[in-house]
Order: structure tokens, then sequence, then C-alpha cells
């Protein structure tokens, strides 16, 4: 399919023209299983087996993790992020893999609302999980001891898949089936006819953008850069002692789980901008699009496909220490390895034992310094007392 198939959404609001026929006998090439359809079935079927492979094995460790008590809320929301990658592997790329090899559409058209739904769901969800972890780092890293954001974490996931929901629910209007008006029995899932003007398409397509690829990039930009802020301001002015405290390792292990995060959402800026360049493109000058190579087409849509299978070779990189869970995964891990800083070795994210070693430190710290104040004081008042009864006895 060609962008003329894919502009009022994401991999396909189809607005398919259909070609007109002098005879029911003749069908164009783009009509015909051509090569261009076994590139897209070869390249799918790569990038599905990559993409399985990396976010099940992703999957699977977040959820060892979780079985064996160690699992931190950053955790809960990259399992989230692989379940909305998986969704795309097994649920999106088949889809294109099998229309591809049929062309036409076989499968009704309730297959075709309901594909067409089940399309751009993992897309949504996995780009509301994104906001998801921006705006946990942001009060992992501004307000550490904030007890009301990591009880509202499940809740701002619930409302991530109800939201995904609710943006691909028009995927289901939107698209039907039909027939082809000079080949008989041609089958197509299309969107063509079902907004009334150019400008309802436009203003369709504004909304997918704004809501699976300008959000996630403006929420992430607006939490890292305060995130980023404030690991500066600390690093300025934490004395010694913070740094020795529980309180430093949970900086340090905050600021690299930031580090994660950016990269995570720099390759989703990268495998997505360029299809969405096309598609702004093709909506300012819809005649030097259309006079592209279709394989130039294809390969938009495809390399935006890749930001499923490169999230689990981010998660890898950044916790290459973490995938041993075993009874003996702290000493593996090099938790206590010489010289190591950190509680489990180098992990992405710090323990419960940890947070709350760095909790009572800083109740510590604050009781501390209120007790020295008040110590300061009554030794004050104590020594005040003393004169006077040295004056009143004619001590002095």
């Amino acid at each position: 399919m060609d962008i003329d198939e894919k502009v009022s959404g994401p991999g396909g609001a189809s607005q398919k023209n259909w070609t007109h026929l002098n005879t029911s006998n003749e069908l164009p090439l783009e009509m015909r299983f051509n090569h261009g359809h076994m590139v897209s079935i070869t390249v799918y079927t790569v990038l599905m087996i990559i993409s399985a492979t990396g976010n099940l094995t992703v999957l699977s460790q977040l959820l060892k993790r979780r079985r064996a008590a160690r699992a931190s809320r950053l955790d809960l929301l990259l399992m989230h992020l692989a379940v909305a990658d998986l969704m795309v592997t097994f649920l999106m790329m088949p889809l294109e893999i099998a229309w591809a090899g049929t062309v036409q559409w076989l499968a009704g058209d309730f297959m075709c609302r309901l594909m067409m739904f089940t399309r751009t769901f993992g897309l949504y969800l996995s780009s509301f999980v994104l906001i998801c972890i921006a705006v946990d780092r942001y009060y992992a890293i501004l307000k550490p001891l904030n007890v009301k954001w990591e009880a509202r974490v499940r809740k701002a996931l619930a409302t991530a898949w109800v939201c995904a929901g609710l943006a691909s629910l028009p995927q289901s209007f939107i698209f039907h089936l039909e027939e082809h008006p000079d080949v008989k029995g041609y089958f197509q899932c299309v969107s063509y006819g079902s907004l009334p003007t150019e400008r309802h398409e436009f203003a369709y397509f504004l909304v997918n953008m704004t809501l699976m690829y300008i959000a996630p990039l403006v929420s992430t930009l607006y939490c890292s850069s305060a995130a980023l802020a404030e690991i500066i301001r600390r690093a300025n002015t934490a004395n010694d002692k913070m740094r020795r405290s529980g309180v430093g390792i949970l900086g340090r292990a905050r600021a690299r789980t930031l580090k994660m995060t950016v990269t995570i959402v720099l390759v989703f800026f990268t495998c997505w901008s360029p299809y969405y360049c096309y598609c702004l493109w093709y909506w300012i000058d819809k005649e030097s699009v259309r006079s592209l190579d279709p394989a130039f087409q294809k390969a938009m849509w495809l390399f935006s496909c890749t930001n499923s299978c490169a999230n689990p070779i981010v998660y890898g990189v950044f916790n290459r220490n973490r995938w041993h869970t075993g009874p003996n995964a702290r000493y593996r891990n090099g938790g206590m390895r010489r010289g190591s800083r950190f509680p489990f070795g180098d992990s992405m994210e710090i323990s419960a034992a940890t947070l709350v070693r760095a909790r009572s430190s800083l109740t510590s710290e604050r009781n501390g310094r209120r007790d020295s104040s008040f110590n300061s004081k009554n030794g004050t008042q104590k020594q005040l007392n003393h004169n006077n009864n040295l004056v009143n006895n004619g001590v002095v």
C-alpha cells in the first residue's frame, strides 16, 4: 500500500483511489502480487522475529524480578512498554504480512474494522506508556519521596490503556470493506469516503500525529529537562555527607534511569520522524509525493516499525548487569564486587531496601538538625540559669 493508504493514521487510514479499468481482466501492478509485496513480507518477518525475541526476553526478565519481589516502579512501566511492543509484533506485523500476501482484503467487513482497531492500539499504547515513564522519572528525581505518585503509577498505566483504546476506536468506523467498481470480487479494506472532506481527513491525521508522536516528545522533553536541571543543581550543592548517604545512591541510580528514558525516546523520535515528515509532505504537496518510487513510500512505514525492535535493545544495553535474578544474583551482578558503588552492582534501579535507607537518611538528617538546634538552645538556657544561680548565691 502506498502513502494514499496511510495518511489518516499510523499505517493506515486508507484513502485508496480505485484505478478504473477498461476491462475486468487487466489489473495494474499494484493490485497484483509483485516484487514490492515480497520485500514487505521479508522485512516484516525479520522485524517480527527480532521484536518478538527481544521483547519476550525483556518481559520474562521483568517478570522474574517481580516474582522475586525485586521489581521497581520503573520495571512495571517497562513491562507495559514491552507488552505494547508485543501487541505491535503479534497483531500488526502478521496483518501486514498476510495483507501483502493476498494484496486484496479477504477477511470480510467485521475483521476489516476489528483489525484496523488492533493495528493501531499497540502503537498508541506504546506512546502513552512513554509519557508515563517520562512523568515517573520526573517524580523520581525531583520528588523522590513522593508517596502519592507511587500509588498513582498503576492508575496512570490503566489510563494509558483506556486512552489507547479510545484513540484507536475511530479506526473501526472509518475503515470498511469496499468492492472495486470495475473488478467484480476484488475487495479492499479502505477508509475511502468515510470522511466528508479532505479537511476532515487532515484533521484526523493531525490528531493522530499529536497523540502518537508529538505528545510523547513534548512530555519527555519537559520532564527530562526539569530532571536534568535538578541533577545539575544537586551536584553543585550536595555536601559530602549527602554523597555518602543513601540519598546519594538514590540520585545516581535514578540519574542512570533518566539516561535510559531519554535514549528510548530518542529512538522513538528517530524511528517515527521520517514517516510523519513524509505524511506532512503528502498533505502539503500530494502530486510530488505520488511521483516518488512506491518502494520509498513503503520504506518510511517499515522504518517506523523498527521502534518495537529497538526498545528491548535499549533496555538490554542499560540493564546488562540485571539479567540474572537467581538466589546468587547479587554476587553475580557485582553487588559484592570490590569498589562497587551500588547495592546491586551497576543496576538501573535501586532496591526497596536502598529506598528505605535513603528515606531514613533524610529523616535522620532532618531530625539531627532539629535535635542539634534544640540541644544548642537548651544548653544555652541551662548556662544562663546556672549563671543566674551563681549571681543569686553571691558566688560572682
